[in-house]
């Protein structure tokens, strides 16, 4: 008789600590200096980002400014600049992401091997994801693609060289294909990233399903296709999600190689241009929103993926 009032009486102390009491307040307080500061660098931010965009604002003629609306966002739809933009950065993201994931992949399966020096040859793949974008953008651009000392002419020369031609037509490498040159650079940066990703897929593998295919008699290529790359599934939309979210925002590789010229300006980089060349804030931050909004729908998908990662690796265990 006894027991039940005291379980009762338990009840609405529990509820309370759970609700806002001050046990529960005192182990959310060391967490409320990060909040401040997160919500301080972003949040604050992003929302007088939504209010520039709001204002028809040349820097330059600053008492001309005025409440536009929506006529910022109309523009971003309809010029033909910020159209072109958007097609470079479509094509720029996802040359970048199939052919990293692909390169990736095959990486993934070499390493997945044993074989000696295996911790080092994996360390020397993870280096180009290591660097600095900046300084691998510059690398590419002085060091491989310089038409007079790039080690691509270097090599260009040396091939001519075995087949009789002494002096051949250096090749412009960034003047001659500007759009593949920026693609090459990142897909350097970008393969260890998702070889990563698919490594640990690859390393999640159900043992005992392996042996029993192999058991059974299933080839390489069978075995590849009809167990490796189902259980890779996830794996390879997470390592797309989640490069495509990062290469749509690069800026760093269009700056340093080309300087957005030659066609290859992606959306940062027009979104660089109209605030910092042509300063209009007000149509930077509309297309700066725009990307924003991008960028959060791919963020979405990717969470998602991430999820359902988690929840498939805890029904296993």
């Amino acid at each position: 008789m006894s027991s039940a009032p005291r379980h009762a009486s338990r009840l609405p102390r529990a509820a309370r600590a759970r609700g806002g009491g001050p046990r529960a307040w005192a182990t959310r307080a060391p967490l409320l200096p990060a909040l401040v500061f997160l919500i301080a660098v972003t949040q604050l931010p992003f929302v007088a980002t939504l209010v520039i965009s709001l204002f028809d604002w040349n820097s330059l003629a600053p008492d001309a400014r005025r409440l536009a609306w929506f006529e910022n966002y109309a523009t971003v739809v309809t010029d033909a600049d910020l159209r072109a933009s958007v097609f470079t950065t479509a094509l720029l993201t996802t040359t970048v992401v199939l052919a990293s994931v692909l390169l990736g992949l095959l990486l993934a399966l070499l390493l997945d091997r044993s074989f000696r020096g295996r911790g080092f040859v994996r360390t020397l793949l993870i280096t180009p994801f290591l660097l600095v974008p900046v300084s691998a953008a510059l690398l590419w651009k002085h060091a491989l693609y310089n038409p007079e000392y790039g080690l691509l002419n270097g090599a260009w020369t040396w091939l001519a060289g075995l087949f009789g031609d002494d002096s051949p037509a250096q090749p412009e490498w960034i003047s001659d294909t500007p759009l593949l040159a920026v693609e090459a650079a990142l897909i350097w940066q970008w393969t260890p990233f998702m070889m990563l990703i698919l490594l640990a897929g690859l390393q999640s593998r159900p043992t005992e399903m392996m042996e029993a295919a192999r058991l059974d008699g299933a080839g390489t290529w069978q075995t590849f296709r009809y167990l490796t790359l189902p259980h890779l599934r996830r794996y390879l939309e997470l390592g797309i999600l989640l490069g495509s979210i990062y290469i749509v925002q690069n800026f760093d590789a269009v700056f340093t190689i080309t300087s957005g010229g030659l066609d290859t300006a992606n959306l940062p980089y027009t979104i660089y241009q109209t605030f910092y060349q042509a300063h209009e804030y007000g149509l930077a931050s509309a297309a700066g929103v725009v990307v924003v909004i991008g960028t959060i729908v791919l963020a979405t998908f990717a969470l998602r993926v991430v999820s359902s990662l988690f929840t498939e690796e805890a029904g296993r265990s």
